[in-house]
This record gives C-alpha cells, sequence and structure tokens, in this order.
C-alpha cells in the first residue's frame, strides 16, 4: 500500500562528517522524507552544523549520542526514535554521499510492493560500485560470499549499509539486541530477516567511494565482523541461534 513521504524516516549515522552533512540531508530532504541524523559527539562540530540546520526545518531531526558507540548502536537509537514518533519506514543511508539519495525512491518503492526489508545491492544486475581499487573490490566480494556460506543465506550484498526497513520488520528485527557493534551489523540485520522468514528485496544501487572526509572502515571492525560471522556460522552448524528467542525479542 502506498507510504505517504512524511512517515518515511532516514537515519543517518555521523561522526566527523562535517563536509558532508549539510548537503547530504538537504538532498535526502527533497524527497519528502523526514531526516533523523546520530552523532556521536563528533569533535568536528557535525552534531552543531545538523543542529543549525534542522533549526529551520521542520522534517530534520538531529539526536545525539556522548561518545562514538558504533554503527549498530547508532541504528538501534535512531530506529527506537523512529518507532517512538510514528515512522512507518525506516531507512540507512551514509553520511558520506556513497549512498546515492536519488536511489532512495526506488527502495521505498519495494516497501509499498511488500517487501518487509530492502537492500540497496551492489551485487545484483545492474548494481556496481565506483572508485573502489581492486584490493577493496575483493575484499568486499569475499566478505560477502563467507557470510553467505556460512549463513546459508541467499542474499546478495550482506554487508550494504543502504537499506529501508517497514516498522514491524524493525520490531521483530529488535536491532537494539543486535551482537555486532561495527559493519558486522549489517550482516546480522540481514541474516535475521531470512531465518525469521521475512521478504527481502534487493535494488540495483551503485556504491560511490567518498570524495570527501574519512573513511570509519578499519582492520579492527572488519575483523570484529568476521570473527562474529564465524561463531554464527559454527552456532548455526550446531542449531544455535545468537538471538533470545525465534522471533529475536
Amino acid at each position: 500500500m502506498p507510504i505517504a513521504r512524511h512517515d518515511v524516516l532516514v537515519v543517518v549515522p555521523t561522526y566527523e562528517e562535517a563536509e558532508n552533512i549539510v548537503p547530504l540531508t538537504a538532498a535526502v530532504l527533497e524527497h519528502g522524507v523526514s531526516v533523523l541524523v546520530v552523532d556521536d559527539n563528533s569533535p568536528d562540530g557535525t552534531g552543531r552544523l545538523a543542529d543549525e540546520q534542522a533549526a529551520g526545518v521542520e522534517r530534520l531531526h538531529v539526536l545525539h549520542r556522548a561518545e562514538k558507540a558504533g554503527l549498530g548502536p547508532a541504528y538501534a537509537a535512531g530506529f527506537r526514535w523512529g518507532l517512538d514518533n510514528g515512522a512507518r519506514v525506516m531507512c540507512e543511508m551514509d553520511a558520506d554521499f556513497s549512498h546515492d539519495p536519488a536511489a532512495l525512491p526506488n527502495l521505498l518503492a519495494a516497501t509499498e510492493d511488500g517487501a518487509d526489508v530492502v537492500i540497496g545491492s551492489r551485487y545484483v544486475p545492474g548494481g556496481g560500485v565506483a572508485n573502489w581499487s581492486w584490493h577493496r573490490r575483493w575484499l568486499s566480494r569475499a566478505g560477502n560470499v563467507y557470510a553467505k556460506a556460512l549463513l546459508g543465506t541467499d542474499v546478495a550484498d550482506m554487508t550494504g549499509g543502504y537499506r529501508a526497513f517497514t516498522a514491524d520488520a524493525i520490531v521483530r528485527l529488535a536491532p537494539w539486541d543486535c551482537q555486532a557493534s561495527g559493519y558486522g551489523f549489517q550482516v546480522e540485520m540481514a541474516w535475521k530477516a531470512s531465518v525469521l522468514g521475512m521478504r527481502i528485496d534487493e535494488v540495483p544501487i551503485t556504491f560511490v567511494d567518498r570524495v570527501r572526509g574519512q573513511s570509519k572502515m578499519s582492520t579492527g571492525i572488519a575483523v570484529e565482523a568476521m570473527l562474529l560471522v564465524t561463531r554464527w556460522g559454527v552456532g548455526r552448524r550446531r542449531g544455535r541461534l545468537p538471538w533470545r528467542s525465534p522471533e529475536g525479542m
């Protein structure tokens, strides 16, 4: 069924994105949706810039966290805010223009068509990446193949971070209970949705490497994700899931 754009909330976690946050939120707001910036006390003033912009924009909101505490918890906090404020669809989006705001209507259209979870996918026909080194391309591909093999899912882009969820899906997925705090959060949410039998649609996007600012990806974050996926895969083969109940509640 059609979803009014004012019922859509795009959650944008930020840490030191002062060069990107104002033009990024302006571009997203052009689609008639609401935006929640979740800032982890960025020392470069990202949160302050978002506050200044939000002062004159009804559909732009800012949630301040005390410290840098990970991507997963930032999204969980944003989704809780969205549920508390009546959002019917909630989206994930990077703050650095790697996720093109122009692709947002395609993700939303899939939720209107009945999908519980929509992933902007680099690895379905029509999707791709731009301005990546061969090493980063290989690492991303290998990480997805590894996660799919261990977790037994057919999701093509397990690590992609451009997503849309219905509010009902968020409640069932309970992101605040996820174990991963870094980019493994994306794998965990996709796997959990698959285990719960949700309808997961993947729409093609082109992921473009950031032009301004510094990437937040680090060796530690990558290692955390790999170790978690390995542990989950071993547990799955032994008939164990990392959630308190089949519904993850």
